[in-house]
């Protein structure tokens, strides 16, 4: 890695919002594990504290001595279902506490992982996990909860699916901001070190170091310069952009993960958008020749850039995961904002984009009155197409108790604020008390 020619992208620091949205230290928890909760929580927090201790210290000298921000520090660990199943408690809220405790502790933004894995079916922990959901998340401030509920190779487990949309309205009900704090999952990967659907694999080493980098206003400016310039020209500009963005996350991965002593992992080069000006999604697509996002040719504009995004990162780094890609929340995108208050982008419009782009439904407010089988159906569409597209899809949409279409909700800092969107009104229940499991596709039988 030559640094000069990473340095080169400082410049897009002052103008163009470029940062490292996040040095994510992902830990196992599976050495915690212990039959007597109260032991296995003394353990968690032990061995969180002890490890991520000199985390954030570690990312404010990066940022001092490079000039590079890093916005969050952040840890993941491994899913609490797992870990805490051996205990046989009738809750695991304690183990919530026992997290947000440990990331109060050392400091950092988030933590990760208070989460089940249940695309094939559920173990006793992960039903115990899933109904102390809306509780452990009203409970605790940092942390984030994750459920996988489908994958290419399983199929989708609608049993869960159904189940997640009673806990999403009984989180509204608790504190509307629980959900924003939980993400439901297909095809979930490992080492995602972005929030809220960050944990750790039982595959990833004891300890390791996951870099999220993004830059949606670097990809911006470089379009600029291409104006009128064919979408071969357009994919170009963009992957040579995404190539300089990932070379600086690489250089803040490794550094990160010598000062603390541990493993580099991987950079996830992500182009996450938050509200500030010119750190739009949406405003890429429309530099590319949208009038409005959410127009005709928006997905099209979308998996062009998400596509060159993927390309763009590989060349630069061999250690390139998580999502990687284009991240669509209406909420932190000041652009997705202003489509949907001018009408020209609708929840089923970005459902198509879901296709093509980095995840999938991504802070999405509802009306209040949305029943739970309907969020379950939005839940099914998105695991749906990310089973059949062998791509990680995901759900995280808020009811805002006592609100309606057209009323705004404000969340505050990078999660921006709302409009709120409506849904179909037409009933899918009978569908969602179907149950059962809507079997792997054909394509999923590779070996």
């Amino acid at each position: 890695m030559e640094t000069e020619k990473i340095m080169e992208t400082v410049n897009m620091i002052a103008n163009e919002n470029l940062d490292v949205r996040t040095i994510t230290m992902s830990i196992s928890l599976l050495d915690c594990i212990d039959s007597d909760s109260d032991v296995a929580c003394q353990k968690i927090y032990d061995k969180i504290t002890t490890k991520a201790q000199d985390l954030v210290k570690v990312g404010q000298q990066i940022e001092a001595e490079y000039g590079i921000p890093i916005t969050n520090k952040r840890v993941t660990v491994t899913p609490i279902a797992i870990v805490a199943a051996a205990s046989h408690d009738k809750d695991y809220v304690k183990y919530a506490k026992t997290l947000d405790r440990a990331a109060q502790t050392i400091g950092i933004d988030f933590i990760g992982g208070y989460s089940a894995l249940v695309q094939k079916g559920f173990q006793q922990g992960d039903r115990t996990l899933l109904s102390s959901l809306p509780e452990a998340l009203a409970e605790t401030d940092l942390v984030c909860a994750s459920v996988n509920v489908g994958s290419t190779r399983s199929g989708i487990n609608m049993d869960a699916v159904a189940q997640m949309g009673q806990v999403i309205v009984d989180a509204s009900k608790r504190d509307v901001m629980a959900n924003a704090k939980m993400v439901v999952f297909c095809n979930a990967v490992e080492d995602n070190p972005f929030m809220a659907g960050g944990f750790q694999g039982v595959s990833e080493p004891d300890v390791v170091i996951n870099v999220g980098v993004s830059g949606p206003g670097v990809v911006k400016s470089a379009l600029e310069k291409v104006k009128g310039e064919s979408m071969d020209v357009v994919a170009e500009t963009i992957k040579q952009t995404a190539f300089k963005v990932t070379r600086m996350g690489q250089l803040v991965g490794t550094l990160a993960a010598q000062r603390l002593n541990t493993q580099f992992g991987i950079v996830d080069l992500s182009l996450a958008p938050t509200p500030a000006v010119g750190d739009s999604v949406a405003q890429i697509l429309e530099e590319i020749g949208l009038e409005s996002v959410g127009t005709h040719g928006t997905t099209a504009a979308l998996a062009l850039l998400n596509d060159a995004v993927k390309k763009g990162g590989i060349m630069a780094c061999s250690h390139v995961g998580g999502l990687s890609g284009a991240f669509i929340p209406v909420s932190e995108d000041a652009g997705m904002i202003d489509a949907v208050t001018a009408g020209h982008l609708n929840i089923e419009k970005l459902e198509a984009m879901t296709a093509v782009c980095s995840v999938g439904l991504d802070m999405i407010a509802l009306p209040g009155e949305t029943p739970a089988n309907t969020i379950s159906a939005i839940i099914a569409d998105e695991a749906a197409i990310g089973m059949i597209n062998n791509k990680t899809t995901a759900v995280r949409v808020i009811p805002v108790p006592g609100k309606g279409v057209g009323d705004t909700i404000e969340f505050g800092g990078l999660l921006g604020h709302a409009p709120i969107m409506g849904v179909n009104q037409a009933s899918s229940d009978a569908m969602i008390q179907r149950g059962g499991t809507i079997p792997a596709p054909l394509h999923s039988f590779k070996n």
